[in-house]
């Protein structure tokens, strides 16, 4: 405790609250609020007064207290509320001088704590008897009788306290009959459509707006069954004072209108989509079954595939081993015919003809199946070379048909340019003039250009006739090349191939022969074949099928030159 002395009063109260019972104990704290109240207090008394109540742990009481259940305590929890009150009171202003530290880090945090519990636990008792009381309240016809009445200050007090109790608890709403809300809706909207008091409509549409922001169900409720408030507020009751409220509930109406008529539309696409699977539905099911048949079948099917590969599979087992059984009984009556000094020699001629029978099957596998995958990557590359052939042809067409650019006639001369161009002719031939060259001149220069003309064209004529001769005999040197390689052995020569050597026509003949079956050939490919040659036009030869068949072809005979 502190030096100086104590007041007397605290003193009285702390001896009083040491001797009670504990639930006695918030009656007696109540009398600190007549000490801390008293009109004759200065400041300095005042603060001596805190100093006091928490030196002698009168504060500590007040803390522990408020985590009491005040219903079970003499005055409820009004003495709750004034113990909060007294507490605050002495915590405000209050100068701790011993142990500073202990007021600030615990005694003040429980006090905070405990006020903020006791502030939960009213807040909770008032919500729950707001909702019993407006929900009797609701349910009560005398509240009914009040909100119908004709008499304007008791409709508008009426609509204003039920506002004010659906503020603090909309959920009541929710539990109450129908047929009493309903009955408070139709009120409501009827004194919108016959009052015409600014008042009654501000009422009126703050309750609406509550309600509708409150659950989507009532504001569903409002559209559907009052289908005209919307144009009934917008007509009646803008420019009247409220207009902010007003425009907050024709926006939620509007909006619910527009949810509506969309929920409309889906569900009538629903019920659509809905009809043409029910019509599809029997073809669906036929399909269904169909490829449950089906699958059925396959099953079936493979069944017995398998069950008649198990029976071959036995089949050819038994053949084998019967076949193996026969063989080892001819091999036993050849050694029994065959002399003994010949069994080992028989052995030997039958294992080599065993292994040359099995290599040969082994060849004949390897290569078939290496044929097998060398005929398919050669088909592939001829397929890409008659692909990028064709596709070549058809890009060198499209270039070839791109139209030129048209001309562009030449910009006209103005005067000035043609008068400065004609000056710089001038003085050019001014600085080179021309020669003199007389007739004689002329005519002589003539008669050596036309000389000279015609020991060129003579020149080139024979220059000419030397290129045809030794293309000529380079093509004789080709043909008889290639009958040089294509001549049998010596051994094996006759006089008919002499004459093909011997002779100049046979040899025009036979290779006539062979371009003609080669063209014969050509024209019996399959059209997979021939396929790059779709882009060619039809009096064109391609330059490569020439060389190919007629580049070695001599044609025998004398040139005359």
């Amino acid at each position: 405790p502190p030096m100086a002395a104590a007041d007397p009063r605290v003193l009285a109260v702390a001896a009083r609250v040491a001797e009670s019972r504990e639930r006695d104990v918030p009656a007696l704290l109540l009398a600190l609020k007549e000490i801390l109240n008293s009109p004759s207090l200065g400041r300095k008394e005042s603060e001596k007064i805190k100093q006091d109540v928490y030196y002698y742990d009168l504060a500590q009481y007040c803390v522990l207290v408020l985590r009491q259940d005040f219903s079970r305590v003499r005055g409820g929890w009004a003495t709750a509320a004034q113990l909060a009150e007294i507490l605050s009171h002495c915590c405000v202003g209050l100068e701790v001088k011993e142990d500073p530290e202990e007021f600030y880090t615990k005694f003040l945090p429980s006090a905070i704590d405990n006020l903020l519990l006791l502030g939960r636990r009213l807040q909770a008792r008032f919500i729950r008897a707001v909702k019993v009381f407006t929900f009797h309240m609701l349910q009560n016809d005398h509240f009914l009788q009040l909100l119908v009445t004709d008499d304007v200050e008791t409709a508008v007090i009426m609509m204003s306290v039920l506002h004010s109790i659906l503020g603090v608890n909309s959920s009541v709403l929710l539990q109450v009959d129908e047929e009493t809300f309903h009955s408070v809706l139709d009120e409501l909207v009827y004194k919108l459509s016959s009052a015409t008091n600014p008042v009654i409509g501000n009422a009126a549409t703050k309750l609406l707006l509550l309600i509708a922001k409150f659950c989507k169900q009532l504001l569903n409720l409002l559209t559907t069954r009052y289908k005209g408030l919307k144009v009934l507020l917008s007509k009646q009751w803008t420019g009247k004072g409220f207009d902010k409220d007003l425009s907050q509930l024709l926006d939620l109406l509007y909006l619910e209108q527009l949810h509506q008529a969309a929920c409309i539309i889906q569900a009538a696409w629903r019920g659509f989509q809905t009809r043409k699977r029910l019509k599809k539905l029997p073809q669906a099911v036929t399909i269904l079954q169909r490829s449950f048949r089906a699958k059925r079948e396959q099953e079936r099917q493979h069944l017995e595939k398998q069950k008649e590969d198990e029976a071959l599979k036995l089949q050819m087992q038994l053949q084998r081993q019967r076949a193996m059984r026969l063989f080892h009984e001819r091999q036993l009556a050849l050694l029994e015919i065959i002399h003994a000094s010949q069994v080992n020699k028989h052995l030997q001629e039958t294992e080599v003809k065993s292994a040359l029978t099995i290599q040969r099957f082994w060849r004949g596998y390897r290569a078939r199946r290496s044929f097998h995958q060398q005929r398919q990557s050669l088909k592939e590359y001829k397929a890409a070379v008659v692909i990028q052939r064709a596709a070549c042809k058809f890009l060198e067409k499209q270039r070839s048909k791109r139209p030129l650019s048209p001309w562009k006639d030449p910009k006209g001369l103005t005067d000035e340019q043609r008068l400065a161009l004609q000056q710089k002719v001038d003085d050019y031939i001014k600085l080179h003039p021309a020669s003199q060259m007389s007739e004689e001149m002329s005519k002589e220069l003539h008669m050596q250009a036309q000389e000279k003309l015609a020991q060129f064209m003579l020149r080139s004529k024979l220059d000419q006739r030397a290129a045809q001769r030794r293309e000529t005999l380079l093509a004789q040197v080709n043909t008889d090349v290639e009958l040089l390689m294509n001549a049998p052995q010596l051994a094996e020569t006759t006089e008919k191939d002499l004459a093909v050597f011997m002779s100049r026509s046979v040899p025009v003949a036979t290779k006539a022969k062979q371009s003609h079956n080669a063209m014969l050939k050509y024209a019996r490919w399959p059209w997979w074949k021939k396929l790059g040659d779709e882009f060619v036009e039809d009096d064109v030869i391609p330059d490569d099928a020439l060389n190919a068949e007629l580049g070695s072809l001599f044609i025998g005979g004398r040139k005359s030159y």
